[in-house]
């Protein structure tokens, strides 16, 4: 772990926050040298977005083709804020983990998953697969350009498979694959009525409160049990094989409120099999407050969505909804960059050799979830490339990412830097007809 640790130092000093276009130029013209030896081609493309790296080992046409996706982009580094002794641009091992800003979003997965590689070829001589691998610098602000860039690529790429890594285990002990990623949809709120606040004894009783509208409103899109109430915004039914998938199966993180959410669901299948809407913002007056009604009031709320709705329809869902509940003065608007739901079928045969190869490794047949429980641009290499996609997530619940102190337990990585050479050694020794392509 001595040379991965003193990999992942120098991609972690690299400060790629949004907007630090030196610093994405300068981690990707050091990735593209750390591939190089391995025998990539390397080639950044650039444009209106941020840069992405394209990476590809060509061993033999007739082989099968990998896709594999990573992102070296960050969330700021938030200086200030870390454990005394802790920079976020400074890998740091502290109490048997590695702290610093990216290790686990995601210069560490893509620096487990690289390394992976290098041993295979160490051992094998050979992969035994070709290996396109997109490395891009926006992730973290939506990944704008990326479905344009994929798009573009198609032809060239020509991959089969995708299989990458990001997000968490459920447990930093538990291997875990996830098959796609729910949808994510911002929604702001709005409710408007006059220009200023009106003195709340002279006017009380006599004018609209737009916040006190606005706690009817949300009661109308969200039960008292957390229940989504939007018709077309909730699956018509949990598919049995997703409820036999999530069997025993307790979500990351484990904090569970007993009787919160979609009712008749557990909470595995509640996150990684259904839709949930949340309030993440409510505002309306003034703090402290200052005896006035508030002239208007905000909410924004995230729908996250599985597959199998009308995502065209959600929004005007939503309208119609709100004015069959007499709620035809709230202002609606998008808000944030949306991401489609997408999920590749649990019974694709790739699941079974990705899921078989970690459970011989490690003795133990890894977490299996149809969907992250997040929201992924897992619908650029489903949809617009067409792949099956299978996802080995490197880090844990308890990791910090887009917080202070980020961090990865050491013996995390060590197992998914061992399990991933497993994973990557069987693809290249198994048939094409057993990975699901064909002759």
């Amino acid at each position: 772990m001595v040379h991965f640790r003193a990999e992942l130092a120098a991609l972690v000093a690299f400060p790629t926050e949004p907007g630090a276009g030196a610093a994405h130029d300068a981690c990707l013209a050091h990735i593209a040298a750390l591939m190089t030896p391995a025998g990539f081609d390397t080639e950044v493309i650039t444009g209106p977005h941020p840069p992405i790296l394209l990476a590809s080992r060509i061993e033999d046409a007739a082989l099968p083709t990998l896709l594999s996706y990573s992102h070296a982009d960050t969330v700021p580094g938030m200086e200030g804020q870390w454990q005394d002794g802790l920079d976020p641009w400074t890998l740091t091992p502290r109490d048997g983990a590695l702290f610093g800003r990216g290790v686990a979003d995601n210069k560490g997965q893509f620096l487990v998953n690289f390394t992976a590689i290098r041993r295979v070829l160490e051992r094998e001589g050979r992969l035994g697969f070709n290996l396109h691998w997109l490395i891009e610098m926006g992730e973290e602000v939506g990944s704008p350009g990326l479905e344009a860039v994929c798009a573009a690529l198609k032809p060239r790429l020509k991959a089969e498979l995708l299989l990458a890594s990001d997000g968490p285990r459920l447990r930093a002990d538990q291997p875990t694959v996830f098959l796609g990623a729910r949808g994510g949809l911002g929604v702001e709120l709005t409710i408007r009525h006059r220009e200023g606040g009106r003195h709340s004894g002279n006017f009380g009783g006599l004018l609209r409160n737009p916040a006190t509208e606005m706690a009817h409103v949300l009661a109308a899109i969200i039960g008292p049990d957390g229940a989504c109430k939007v018709p077309g915004w909730v699956p018509d039914a949990l598919p049995e094989e997703t409820r036999d998938a999530l069997k025993g199966i307790t979500p990351a993180g484990g904090e569970i409120d007993a009787g919160w959410g979609a009712p008749g669901l557990t909470p595995a299948e509640r996150v990684h099999g259904w839709s949930a809407v949340e309030v993440l913002s409510l505002t309306a007056g003034r703090i402290p407050p200052v005896n006035a009604i508030p002239p208007e009031a905000t909410a924004h709320i995230q729908l996250r969505h599985v597959t199998g709705l009308d995502e065209d329809a959600l929004l005007p869902n939503l309208r119609a909804h709100l004015d069959a509940s007499g709620f035809d003065y709230v202002s609606i608007r998008e808000h944030e960059a949306r991401f489609p739901a997408s999920a590749t079928p649990l019974s694709h045969p790739f699941v079974s050799v990705v899921t078989g190869s970690i459970a011989r490794s490690t003795g133990t047949a890894p977490a299996l979830l149809p969907s992250l429980g997040g929201s992924l641009p897992n619908h650029v290499f489903t949809e617009t490339l067409g792949l099956p996609s299978v996802w080995v997530p490197h880090s844990y619940p308890g990791c910090s990412q887009h917080a202070a102190n980020e961090h990865v337990p050491e013996a995390v990585f060590a197992s998914a830097i061992a399990l991933m050479t497993e994973v990557f050694a069987d693809i290249g020794a198994t048939s094409r007809v057993e990975l699901g392509l064909g002759d």
